[in-house]
């Protein structure tokens, strides 16, 4: 299973805001701390927020905060919201072409993969990744 990279820099968002809980962030100094373009970060910001995973502030002293506590939110529900899909396969798709879907085992077991794959991301929420904040912040440059 691999994550497409909105799915990977909505994690690095996340924690890096939960690195920094006590003050506002920019998407330019998210940017800057993992050498992402801004437009990038601001794509997975507004998608963060319209899941409901952060707040934005506009005007001069805006910025951007988590909307939950990090204990609430769940990697799996980041990954679901923020991936387009798990076709991991053809036959996942409601058009298949495949002429051995109704006859393969391929789909069961892969779908069985799959839930087991989301259901251990359940179990970890943010605060359990963002665990040593301070070793985060460091390694984010931010003070």
């Amino acid at each position: 299973m691999r994550l497409t990279l909105h799915s990977d820099y909505s994690l690095r968002v996340l924690m890096y805001l939960a690195a920094f809980p006590d003050r506002l962030a920019t998407a330019e100094q998210i940017a800057a701390a993992y050498d992402i373009s801004h437009n990038h970060i601001m794509k997975v910001v507004q998608r963060l927020a319209h899941l409901g995973f952060v707040e934005t502030l506009r005007g001069r002293n805006g910025g951007i905060r988590l909307a939950l506590p990090p204990e609430e939110i769940s990697v799996g529900a980041v990954v679901r919201g923020t991936e387009e899909d798990f076709d991991l396969v053809e036959c996942f798709r409601s058009k298949t072409t495949c002429c051995i879907t109704p006859v393969c085992g391929l789909q069961g077991a892969l779908r069985d993969a799959l839930d087991a794959y989301l259901q251990v991301l359940d179990e970890w929420t943010l605060s359990e990744l963002a665990i040593n904040r301070t070793g985060l912040a460091r390694r984010l440059g931010a003070n």
